[in-house]
């Protein structure tokens, strides 16, 4: 390599000249791997803003982001949540369930789950969620036991809503099973329980975040009604 810097230096002695200056490989190209994870965090919050109000918009900043970073892991997990058509879904997602990344192979094969559900291949679906370990806990749930002040708070509070969330759309997901099952009359009854629990929240300042429930809850409520 000429010391004018016209020449890059043969790649199988990256490794050698990293160890000899005592820096990383990266640093000897001049990456700064820390101030990339970071862009790709922006692009990410960013592209969440939009994800329920207009995920065509996030779609497209999470791909000019992969212009900039091609095949890069965590902005196509994040691209799954905005992609609607399932074999474009299933496409994304079978290498990403093959990632060394934990977090990222699991909810790849989340959505390999949901995709190949709305196609009506169960089996495929099942499948896939069987490779998913059954958590118990959650680092915001366990972070509120063991921490303490406002990270005790935080954790606490966010895994709440998380929570209150989860449960509303498990209880939904009853409702479905008591409807194909003919049970109209508990159908109903879990129906109404769950916009008591929205009644519950009413004047928190994060019961507007909810509004949409309760809107689908009174509708579907009504329908129920309807067929009884």
């Amino acid at each position: 390599m000429r010391e004018t810097g016209l020449a890059l230096p043969d790649i199988s002695l990256v490794t050698t000249l990293a160890a000899i200056f005592n820096v990383s490989t990266d640093d000897l190209f001049g990456f700064d791997r820390k101030e990339i994870e970071a862009d790709i965090e922006r692009i990410c919050q960013h592209a969440f803003e939009y994800r329920e109000s207009d995920y065509k918009k996030s779609r497209a900043i999470l791909e000019e982001g992969l212009q900039k970073y091609p095949g890069n892991e965590i902005l196509l997990n994040n691209l799954l949540y905005v992609v609607i058509d399932p074999d474009e879904k299933i496409r994304f997602a079978l290498p990403l369930s093959q990632s060394e990344n934990a977090e990222v192979r699991f909810d790849a094969l989340r959505f390999l789950a949901y995709a190949y559900s709305e196609k009506g291949e169960d089996s495929q679906a099942v499948a896939c969620m069987e490779q998913v370990p059954e958590l118990y806990f959650t680092k915001l749930s366990e972070m509120a036991f063991v921490a303490k002040g406002k990270v005790k708070y935080d954790a606490a509070e966010k895994q709440k809503w998380i929570s209150f969330e989860t449960l509303l759309q498990m209880m939904w997901k009853l409702v479905e099973c008591y409807e194909e099952q003919g049970k109209l009359q508990a159908a109903m009854n879990e129906t109404r329980s769950c916009l008591l629990l929205l009644d519950a929240i009413k004047g928190h300042n994060k019961a507007e975040n909810f509004d949409t429930y309760k809107s689908f809850f009174e509708k579907q409520l009504n329908r129920l009604q309807n067929q009884s």
